[in-house]
């Protein structure tokens, strides 16, 4: 491939979260709009929380949403003996210095927890030794630029930026080195990501130059993604990793959909169209550098949308996971041709996948999990002498939905009520609840028989005092 160079580069150490999937996501289409490549990189060199779990799961959650890489996988920890090669080349070049500080001799100095560092070990010529970091020497002037599509040319004055750690006393390089290695290596032209990290560049940028690695990329650096009270995105009160998503029903292109909206806009106005629409009209510089809102309710609006667009039997399908593992029914029970008899109507009814099962429940059960308050609104009077029609009526009308919407049309004008009324008992008896699938299809789903049997139970607790 030709064409700009953009990567994914997360740290496996836990779950893929939305903000990492919709990173990904804005990387995969300015590249695909621009006919490019999309590098894979796991930054992987925090070994104690870094694990193979979480890079599988990653890959898992990333092929879901569709989002395919066309280099990589990489791991910083197989490329460790390239990163010590520049380490070398750097302090033979006197742009690193061994220091042998400790936070609490920081302290000590400054009188501060937690102060930058003062330069103590700069020019004290140290040698390689047990607890002892590198640092890069930072210019003492000047200043470094980070060209950003999204907020202009960000400055960063030398002044202002302290010796930061490259090689940290363990031996284990730091996040800057390998960044700045790994990009040039890779020839990464775009850098898309959050912007939590811009106050790295700088750094990464500095070593990047001392390394001989060209001019900068072009970043983009994104906003944060918050909640309706302006939180950052976060598992303490919010769904936020994609395969929580993926278990709660949402479908892939659905949610691919929601977060291409995340901070971005169509210029043509459309927010649900397919992707390659939103490819062709993908730009880094029509991104917002407000906060993005990540609305659940529009989420599952978007998601809705999808779920009514599918063929009947692939929303059969793709709800099978749901209907065959829920709870709300024994597993003997599931009918599969009956639920195909409403899922049509399911289908205009749920926002996701998982809210499938608990509007068929009725079906499959023994005999329907009433709604109490539903019960005492729709048995009072006329109830009964309804319910004596009704079972009447049953016995000898052609049962498909017409025939039945017909008779209890009947019935209820002969009682002197609207249709919704007369039908209020009849579903309450047969469903359990007021709301659901309509009514006349669902006794078609259900049977004669068993429909009858629940009108005739219900008619017996209506007599009970």
């Amino acid at each position: 491939m030709t064409g700009p160079r953009v990567r994914f580069a997360p740290a496996p150490t836990g779950y893929l979260h939305v903000g990492g999937a919709w990173l990904a996501l804005y990387n995969w289409m300015f590249a695909r709009r621009h006919g490019g490549t999309l590098v894979l990189r796991f930054e992987d060199t925090d070994a104690a929380r870094s694990t193979d779990e979480a890079i599988n799961a990653m890959i898992r959650g990333l092929r879901w949403l569709g989002i395919t890489h066309d280099e990589g996988p990489y791991r910083q920890t197989e490329r460790r003996a390239r990163y010590l090669e520049v380490v070398d080349a750097l302090a033979a070049g006197g742009r690193l210095y061994y220091c042998a500080c400790a936070a609490e001799d920081l302290k000590a100095r400054t009188g501060r927890e937690g102060a930058g560092y003062d330069g103590h070990c700069r020019d004290r010529r140290l040698v390689p030794g047990p607890g002892r970091a590198l640092r890069f020497r930072t210019p003492d002037d000047g200043e470094t630029v980070v060209p950003d599509v999204i907020r202009g040319d960000v400055r960063f004055a030398h002044a202002t930026l302290e010796d930061f750690v490259v090689v940290r006393s363990d031996g284990t390089p730091s996040f800057y080195l390998p960044n700045a290695v790994d990009d040039v290596d890779m020839g990464i032209t775009h850098v898309i990501r959050g912007e939590d990290l811009l106050s790295s560049t700088p750094r990464v940028l500095l070593i990047r130059e001392a390394m001989g690695g060209g001019p900068p990329p072009l970043y983009a650096h994104l906003p944060l993604i918050v909640d309706e009270r302006r939180r950052k995105l976060s598992k303490r009160y919010h769904s936020v990793a994609v395969e929580e998503f993926r278990e709660q029903g949402y479908l892939p292109d659905a949610m691919r959909n929601y977060l291409a909206l995340l901070g971005w806009s169509p210029r043509d106005g459309r927010e649900i169209m397919p992707i390659e629409d939103m490819v062709a009209q993908f730009d880094l510089a029509d991104i917002s550098p407000s906060p993005a809102y990540f609305d659940y309710q529009k989420l599952d609006h978007v998601n809705a949308e999808y779920i009514r667009a599918l063929p009947v039997e692939t929303l059969v399908r793709d709800a099978l996971p749901w209907l065959e593992t829920t709870d709300l029914w024994p597993r003997e029970r599931f009918d599969l041709a009956k639920f195909r008899l409403l899922a049509p109507f399911v289908q205009e009814r749920v926002r996701t996948l998982s809210e499938v099962p608990g509007l068929v429940d009725f079906l499959f059960l023994e005999a329907p999990a009433v709604d109490e308050a539903s019960w005492e609104k729709a048995m009072r009077l006329p109830a009964a002498a309804l319910l004596d029609d009704v079972i009447h009526g049953y016995d000898e009308v052609v049962w498909d939905a017409g025939a039945l919407h017909g008779l209890t049309r009947e019935i209820a004008e002969r009682r002197g009520l609207k249709l919704a009324k007369a039908q209020a008992p009849i579903r309450v008896a047969v469903t359990g609840r007021s709301v659901g699938p309509p009514l006349f299809e669902s006794l078609v789903a259900l049977g004669r028989d068993e429909t009858r049997a629940r009108l005739v139970r219900a008619r017996q607790r209506v007599a009970e005092p």
